[in-house]
Parts: structure tokens; sequence; C-alpha cells
């Protein structure tokens, strides 16, 4: 595809079309747009791990991201300027609703072209945001597009599983790229994590089934701590067994951990494992328990290429505090790479 060179969308339009964005999801959120709606219902139907309340959770991400401000703050440490734009690939994730868009924003930003392959599992809602952008600056069809195989590119950013990470390191290894495999979170509790943190830290367990980076999958635990209070303090999430996918993840290790004689601790609507492993199957938190925070917190540094988040109460350097793990800043960039200083760099 021949560069863009007469077209141009100066910095100032760019930042409009995310800015119309936000005001998409800031109406849906006040008058629930029919059409927007029937997205919505279709994705459910076609993934149904995009239940309709997850779709919303990122819908209240996005609006409350996607101000004026909020983006004038995050690039204002950026030097951004007009240039020959370049073709950007996006191999996007689909593990939550709308898990591919930060990436694409990065793009717009940037002024370089973004050749998009969704997620399958993903698809709809990403296609009809980037349908909704052609529709109303028809401009942005020149930096947009979707491509089923990427062919011709400058350069790449491509998130996928472990195995598709092999994938992507060698079929992208000659073009400058962000490769993305998988990561999870943790949380360190200490003896005075009370009730209202737990609380709280059921958000970074349980919001999109557990199935993002930034969702804990693993607690630390400090030696005779209680550990029934993590069980009640997860007690506002008890609805997610009604979900027919997870409640059958739950009952099928369940069921497994049963056979096998395996020692697990039941939370009603969801499972506790004493393990060193990092990523449970959905259903079941990992946990192990720890004696010294400054061991602990060295042995999490070996593990950093795994974690995405840390979550603590000050415990830790670079800390999430309990419940923010599903809102982070628009800085707060995948695996820490600076995607966007990565788009502006030659």
């Amino acid at each position: 595809m021949p560069k863009i060179k007469s077209i141009s969308a100066e910095l100032t339009e760019r930042l409009n079309w995310l800015v119309c964005l936000g005001d998409l999801f800031s109406s849906y959120k006040k008058n629930k747009n029919d059409q927007f709606y029937t997205i919505i219902k279709k994705a459910e139907i076609h993934n149904p791990w995009f239940s309709e309340q997850n779709i919303n959770t990122s819908i209240n991400y996005w609006e409350s991201k996607l101000k004026l401000k909020n983006i004038n703050a995050w690039i204002s440490k950026y030097e951004i300027i007009e240039r020959q734009a370049v073709e950007v690939g996006i191999v996007m994730a689909g593990n939550f609703p709308f898990s591919g868009l930060h990436d694409l924003i990065c793009v717009i930003i940037s002024g370089n072209i973004a050749l998009v392959k969704t997620s399958r599992s993903d698809k709809i809602l990403i296609d009809y945001i980037i349908d909704y952008l052609w529709n109303k600056f028809p401009i942005s069809k020149h930096y947009i597009i979707k491509t089923e195989i990427l062919k011709e590119f400058d350069k790449v950013i491509a998130t996928g599983s472990n195995n598709t990470f092999r994938y992507f390191e060698y079929y992208f290894r000659k073009k400058p790229n962000i490769l993305r495999k998988s990561r999870t979170s943790v949380a360190i509790l200490a003896n005075d994590t009370d009730k209202d943190s737990l609380r709280l830290l059921a958000k970074d367990v349980f919001t999109y089934f557990g199935l993002g980076c930034r969702n804990v999958s693993k607690l630390f635990i400090p030696i005779g701590f209680d550990i029934k209070k993590i069980i009640h303090g997860f007690d506002d999430f008890e609805k997610i067994k009604l979900h027919h996918k997870y409640s059958n993840n739950l009952n099928y290790y369940k069921t497994i951990k049963i056979l096998n004689n395996e020692k697990f601790i039941d939370g009603k609507f969801f499972l506790m494992s004493e393990s060193k492993r990092f990523t449970p199957p959905i259903s079941e938190i990992y946990y192990e328990f720890y004696e010294n925070k400054k061991e602990l917190i060295k042995y999490l540094k070996t593990k950093s290429e795994n974690l995405q988040c840390i979550v603590s109460n000050s415990i830790i350097e670079n800390h999430v505090n309990f419940g923010d793990t599903q809102n982070p800043k628009l800085s707060d960039y995948a695996d820490n790479i600076d995607t966007l200083k990565f788009l502006l760099t030659n």
C-alpha cells in the first residue's frame, strides 16, 4: 500500500477522533444507543466471555479516559511532529472487550497508519469502533485499515499467547516490533489487610472473569493470615458463578481436584490452591505463604518478565493499589514498554 503523501490529518484532528469515541461511549451510558446495544449483544453471543456487564465495564473505562484533558496530559511529554506516516501492523489480543484499543489509539496519535488485525474474539466490537470512526471522519479510512493478513508494514505491535509469541518472534523478526506474550498479576497481602481492601482486591481478581493480564491470579499471603477473610471479602462477586461458561470451568476443575485427591479451598464460587505457579485456570486462584517481605520482593523481581502488576498497600515500589488494576492510566503500557515512544521513533 502506498504511503500517504497528499492526504494528512493534523494531530488536533486525530485527537478529535479519540474524543469522539469517548463521546460515543458516554452517550451509550446515558441513552443506550440502539445500534451500539445491538452490537454489544451480538458480541456477547459471538463470545460468551464478553458478557454485557464486562463490555460495559470496558466502556466505562474508555469513556473516562478519552477526554481531551486526559489525552493531552498523557501525550504532553512526547514530541509529536508531523512526519511521513509509516504502516504499523497491530495484531490484537481478544481476552477482554476492546483489549486492542490502546494500541490503536497510540498509532492514531502518532500519525501513522494502523493495519488492524483483530482477534476473532473481539472482532465485532473493534470493527464497530473502526466503522464508527470511518463514518464520522472519512479521512480516517486512510489511517485505520482492517486486514486479515499482515504482509507489507514498517513496524508491528503483536499481542498473543506464549505459543503465538514464538510465531511472532520468527515472522516479525526483521521489522521493528513490540511483541507481547502472556502475563499475569499478583497481590501481596499483609497482616493488616482488612475486608475493605479484600473487597477491592476482588475486582482485580474477577473483573473480565480473570482473563486479562492485569487480573490478579495469585496471592502472596503472610504466614498466619486467616484465609477465611479472603473468602468473605470476595463475596460481592458471588454472582459470577451464574455465568454458564465460568460455572462450567468451576465445576470441571473442582471435580478434577476431587478425583485426584488434591488439596484445595472451596470459596463457593472460586477455588484456591497453594502453588508455586502463577497462572491458574479460570475460576481458580493460586496462593503462596511468605515470611519475609524483602525476600518476597526480591523473588518477584526475578519474575518481572511474567508479571504485569503487583498489587499491594505500599509494600513494593511501583505497586498498584487494591482495586486499581483495571483502571490503568493511559501511560501504563502493557509489558511496561512505551508504545507511543516506539511509534514516534524512526
